[in-house]
């Protein structure tokens, strides 16, 4: 098993160097830095990063072909492995249309778009002229000036078809999940998708993005994952809620709480509206031993890596130090 985590670069710079460092130290292998338009540059901060560690692998988690075109994209991870000696990573993915929505970007042809984009990103990190001629992108010779080295691709996915093309055309997938269940489900699309490219699964990472919240405290652990998973139930699609049995009128309840914390300042309520069960479904939170649990739960599923995901406990510097002592060397 392999230990990623994710950062929102929604802070100072040398915060986020800081926390990445720890993390380096504590024996995670990847880091993952999000990317959307009202928080930092995702690039900027990676070649902060890139210039502040040694081992750690690096890249967006997730970036996406709407908002950036893939050459770009391509200079970009380039360029980051350059600087970091080999590590970068890419993460790319379709991205959330109600975003898109905000800064005037229609959100369609997702499977297609993700498709061409990788290709396209794969044709020039390899160092050739493109020429490529699809439904969305057109390249006519575009080439990198300098070399870009190996760079493994990584699509987020979360429904069957963007799964399996992710297991098609991806080096991993990274799915937003927490649960075993939700893997069993994925692993038919993920098989697939392996099968149609004759691609060994022993070669494929398949990533468990999930929401994580350690602490020898159990409830304080889970007190403090209880915001995030609220997002987590309220933009989950129907199939998933009742994969898990959460009932409309929970949901809504959670809906309603988040609407008055935004409106009236009420975040307590959101944390009274998410019940147990949300918690076991949509997050990994608890001691070091709960956590260990559930990623060898996950183990059996085939997930390769798990990534820690917000808010990584209710002390972030202590929940880092405690996955790097308790939880990673039960993997090694």
């Amino acid at each position: 098993m392999k230990f990623g985590i994710e950062f929102v670069p929604d802070v100072k710079f040398y915060e986020l160097e800081y926390y990445v460092r720890l993390a380096e130290e504590s024996g995670f292998e990847y880091t993952w830095i999000t990317d959307h338009y009202n928080n930092r540059n995702v690039y900027s901060m990676l070649t902060i990063l890139a210039l502040g560690t040694k081992k750690i692998k690096l890249g967006p988690g997730v970036t996406n072909p709407y908002h950036i075109s893939p050459a770009l994209t391509a200079s970009a991870i380039a360029t980051i492995n350059e600087i970091s000696g080999g590590r970068a990573v890419l993460g790319i993915g379709a991205g959330d249309k109600v975003t898109f929505e905000r800064i005037g970007i229609s959100w369609e042809k997702p499977l297609t778009r993700i498709k061409e984009a990788v290709e396209v990103i794969r044709g020039l990190l390899s160092g050739k002229a493109v020429k490529y001629d699809g439904e969305i992108f057109k390249i006519n010779g575009a080439r990198l000036s300098f070399k870009a080295g190996e760079i493994p691709i990584y699509i987020g996915a979360q429904g069957p078809k963007m799964l399996q093309l992710a297991a098609e055309i991806g080096d991993g997938v990274l799915i937003n999940a927490s649960h075993p269940r939700d893997f069993d489900e994925a692993r038919k699309s993920i098989e697939a998708g392996l099968q149609k490219a004759n691609k060994s699964k022993e070669k494929f990472d398949v990533v468990a993005y999930a929401s994580m919240s350690v602490d020898k405290n159990r409830d304080n652990a889970r007190n403090a994952a209880k915001v995030v998973v609220a997002f987590i139930v309220a933009g989950s699609p129907e199939t998933v809620l009742q994969r898990h049995g959460i009932s409309n009128e929970a949901v809504n309840k959670v809906k309603e709480a988040l609407n008055n914390a935004f409106t009236k300042g009420d975040w307590a309520g959101v944390g009274k509206a998410v019940t147990d069960e949300m918690l076991d479904c949509f997050s990994i939170s608890g001691t070091p031993d709960d956590v260990v649990e559930r990623i060898n739960q996950l183990a059996k599923t085939g997930v390769t890596q798990v990534v820690a995901g917000s808010p990584i406990g209710p002390d972030k510097k202590k929940s880092i130090q405690l996955i790097g002592k308790e939880i990673i060397p039960k993997f090694k």
